[in-house]
């Protein structure tokens, strides 16, 4: 029996973060692509600091998937570069949190 007294049992973190990464990911790919029929229409559109920060939550898997089903923001800069850069800032905290000594060339401590 779950936590909660139901039958289901709670998620586990795994599960959360699973979850997360598949949302984040879904979120940015529409955000990418609303942002090219925007850009298309000359309508309004999205901030490159909103879909940067939508890749940088996780979503960086769906912003390239994006980038280059709708060859979008390729060539923009800074744009592509900070696009570029953020599974290299993935890779640092997930070594951070999974290797101490990493962590501690990371802080200097």
């Amino acid at each position: 029996r779950g936590a909660l007294g139901g039958g289901a049992a709670l998620m586990t973190v795994a599960q959360y973060a699973i979850l997360w990464l598949v949302v984040v990911n879904a979120l940015t790919y529409g955000a990418f692509a609303a942002d090219k029929d925007r850009a298309i229409r000359g309508a309004w559109r999205i901030s490159e600091q909103s879909l940067l920060l939508l890749a940088l939550a996780g979503g960086w898997v769906g912003a390239k998937l994006a980038q280059g089903r709708f060859r979008h923001k390729t060539r923009k800069q800074p744009f592509a570069t900070l696009l570029n850069l953020v599974p290299l800032v993935w890779i640092g905290v997930g070594l951070a949190l999974t290797y101490p000594a990493v962590r501690l060339m990371l802080t200097g401590g």
